[in-house]
């Protein structure tokens, strides 16, 4: 590619508002990928030895989906609102590399963690034997199949190159469109990469669906445990149609162009008919996250418990900086007893067992329970009746 030729290619095909519109959509799901990826990460990490093997997966989705914001969403922003690519053709190749590999990654696991959760649903004799050594090689396997598709085109099965809309870098679609081998590429990812994991989603959630379906029946028989039956059922249809819907709604309409450009003519397809794909296809970093911080309760309480801590202590602050003597002499210090007012900050909805904490760590504790007359105290502890103070 020449300098010239180089230049016309990294310039940007689509309108200058378009390209603002994608650089802002771009900032918003970078922020977003940022804080929910981190999230799970940081409640994984809390929660390390409850983790289920099952669970890995989670972990290493939101891994890859990070590596995928922090390795596109700031070139991709930055080039938009400069109307073209900033970084030159050795960078876009870095940066569809990352793309591939991260978002292959992502899609593997997905796979995985669907036939996992079938097996454990629909066959818990053999899901029960799913153990830590199983999900770290399933998840080994899903990095080297990742890692395969992405050398490629670094080794000329394929290969890389600027997007059509100029701003951005991915396969090279007018090359698979004119060299067989290119095209075979483009086939490979398709169907190995697209149409097999539509295959194995689809089929494991359905499995799973009608065996919830068949035991809510068995269930109807014994009423006493048919709400908790029904919680749980609930819990796993959300999930279920969640990641179903998610995976079809981000990888697409990036498949449908992809086969568009290396069979149609490529150069009757409008820039943008790759530029908005490519949107739907980095939403999938946000997604996950969505998904599994949301509909999973194990997840979701430590989440909202470690967030009123947060709270907690930034009003805190805010309270001792106001007022700093009334901090120091009562309401606010850490002095006594720093271990009573995090075990009843952490364990809110437990107030007797902070009570009981208090009696034991000192006699001039023992009223040191009482009922708030904070407002903002009460909403901090979920509306508990008692609130530890330092006497």
């Amino acid at each position: 590619m020449g300098m010239l030729d180089e230049d016309i290619a990294f310039h940007s095909n689509i309108p200058v508002p378009l390209d603002i519109t994608v650089a802002v959509v771009y900032s918003v799901f970078g922020i977003c990928s940022l804080f929910g990826n981190s999230t799970l990460l940081y409640i994984s990490y809390k929660k390390k030895h409850l983790l289920k093997p099952a669970e890995y997966f989670i972990i290493n989705l939101a891994v890859s989906d990070l590596g995928l914001t922090l390795s596109l969403y700031p070139m991709a922003i930055t080039s938009s609102f400069y109307h073209r690519w900033l970084y030159g053709k050795t960078v876009c190749s870095i940066y569809a590399f990352c793309g591939m590999l991260f978002g292959i990654c992502s899609l593997t696991t997905l796979t995985l963690l669907s036939m996992v959760c079938f097996v454990k649903v629909c066959y818990p004799l053999y899901g029960n034997r799913f153990k830590s050594v199983h999900g770290h090689l399933l998840i080994a396997c899903a990095w080297v199949n990742a890692l395969l598709f992405a050398c490629s085109p670094l080794v000329h099965w394929g290969e890389y190159g600027p997007e059509p809309y100029g701003t951005a870098c991915c396969i090279d679609w007018r090359l698979s469109n004119e060299h067989t081998t290119a095209r075979s590429y483009t086939v490979a990812l398709f169907i190995f990469c697209y149409i097999l994991p539509c295959c194995v989603i689809v089929a494991s959630y359905t499995g799973i669906l009608v065996t919830v379906h068949a035991s809510r029946k068995t269930m109807e028989q014994h009423a006493s445990r048919q709400t908790h039956m029904s919680s749980i059922q609930t819990i796993i249809v959300k999930l279920s149609v969640a990641a179903c819907v998610s995976f079809f709604v981000a990888w697409s309409p990036y498949a449908v162009v992809s086969m568009w450009a290396a069979f149609g003519y490529v150069e009757n397809i409008p820039p943008v008919a790759f530029a908005v794909p490519a949107m739907f296809a980095k939403s999938s970093t946000i997604y996950n996250p969505i998904i599994y911080l949301m509909l999973r309760p194990n997840f979701r309480r430590v989440m909202w418990r470690d967030l009123g801590v947060l709270c907690h202590t930034c009003l805190r602050g805010c309270q001792c900086t106001k007022d700093p003597e009334k901090c120091s002499h009562k309401l606010f210090t850490l002095n006594k007893c720093r271990y009573c007012i995090s075990f009843m900050v952490l364990n809110y909805l437990y107030t007797s067992l902070c009570t009981q904490i208090c009696l034991n760590c000192s006699a001039t504790h023992i009223n040191v329970c009482f009922s708030s007359a904070d407002p903002s105290v009460m909403y901090l502890v979920n509306k508990a009746t008692h609130f530890c103070w330092m006497s």
